[in-house]
């Protein structure tokens, strides 16, 4: 509604101002009686062909600029007791607005000269305020034009931010899905012949999980494309540390034996530092299962005043996984959440053998 009224109103200004501004100019050339009725004729058309060009002052400011620069000159001419060259002022404005500097200085000059001619009409003092109102005229254009610009960059920003949060969301929901799908497929392989009900068991943890990670993904297209949820389901919640269970059970039925710990005050979390802890315990479980080749996890989630700890120890080949020394993507992406929060994350090969991943996140920050 807000949206439409400002429509409105800006259709009504731009058929005003014209109107407003011939009728002026009009009044102007008519006022003193004249003893020259074809220049009074002449005035009045170039009075009327100022106002008629600002219709298009948003759409083609250049040529605007052009017809009320030489309207301007005629009517300073016919009746040098028109100061300012109102037109003009406005075109500036418009001009500035809607072109760079390198353009508008050009006009701004064109128009100042035009204004200079009030020094040979008028007292200096008259003729130098008058010089003083292109530039005011030309500034405020300018200031509407950086500032456009500036909250032009800000959506682009804003844009990308969000582009960039849906890429990690991408990441980890289908990781971690499809490495419990293959662990799980590659189990029900070894004992389909001589231990059916484990090898129908593994197969029903790839149906969980799979229709885990369709749930994440339509909640994810859902939040980029609103109308994706044409079939009625109604939008999936943002997972959270209250999910870890959930998390854990298709991992235990692969064979990695989880074990969770809530350590301190179960208060309620920030939403952005609630699903970066989700997360970052996914990437880590699923580092875990794809890379360590251990047989245990041990989750910590250590919640203090102020902060959030979370401690994820496994026992396998720490030192020999893939993104151990912190350059894999799904250690980047856990660094680049922990970041993004204000907080840290480190991750490593433990002296004794297995693997940890460490991160504090502060709760004020987010």
């Amino acid at each position: 509604m807000r949206k439409r009224q400002r429509s409105t109103l800006r259709r009504i200004v731009d058929v005003a101002v014209p109107v407003v501004v011939a009728i002026w100019l009009v009044m102007l050339i008519l006022g003193p009686p004249r003893e020259d009725p074809p220049w009074t004729l002449v005035g009045i058309l170039a009075g009327i062909a100022q106002g008629a060009a600002l219709y298009w002052r948003r759409s083609h400011p250049e040529r605007v600029m052009l017809i009320t620069l030489a309207g301007g000159l005629v009517t300073l001419l016919i009746f040098p007791d028109a100061v300012f060259p109102y037109a003009g002022l406005i075109a500036i404005g418009s001009l500035a607005a809607a072109r760079p500097p390198r353009i508008s200085l050009l006009a701004l000059v064109a128009l100042l000269g035009l204004t200079a001619l009030n020094y040979f009409t008028q007292p200096s003092e008259d003729a130098t305020f008058a010089m003083l109102l292109p530039v005011v005229a030309w500034a405020l254009g300018e200031a509407a034009r950086n500032r456009r610009i500036a909250i032009e960059q800000a959506s682009q920003r804003a844009v990308g931010d969000e582009q960039a949060r849906i890429a990690r969301e991408l990441h980890d929901v289908i990781a971690h899905s499809v490495s419990v799908i293959v662990v799980q497929a590659s189990a029900a392989d070894d004992v389909f012949d001589e231990r059916p009900d484990q090898a129908r068991a593994a197969l029903r943890s790839i149906e969980s999980a799979g229709r885990e990670a369709l749930a994440e993904l339509r909640r994810l297209l859902a939040a980029v494309r609103p109308e994706a949820g044409a079939d009625g389901e109604p939008a999936h919640p943002q997972p959270g540390l209250d999910r870890l269970g959930e998390l854990a059970a298709p991992l235990r039925a692969a064979g990695l034996e989880v074990a969770l710990t809530r350590e301190g005050a179960e208060d309620a979390l920030p939403a952005g530092v609630d699903l970066s802890a989700y997360r970052i315990v996914q990437e880590a479980l699923t580092n875990t299962l794809r890379h360590a080749g251990a047989s245990r996890a041990e989750v910590t989630v250590r919640s203090a005043p102020g902060v959030l700890e979370l401690d994820v120890l496994d026992d396998g080949r720490g030192g020999t996984a893939p993104s151990a020394d912190g350059g894999g993507r799904g250690i980047a992406g856990m660094r680049e959440r922990a970041t993004m929060l204000g907080g840290t994350l480190d991750a490593g090969p433990l002296p004794e053998g297995g693997f940890r991943v460490h991160a504090r996140l502060p709760l004020e920050a987010s």
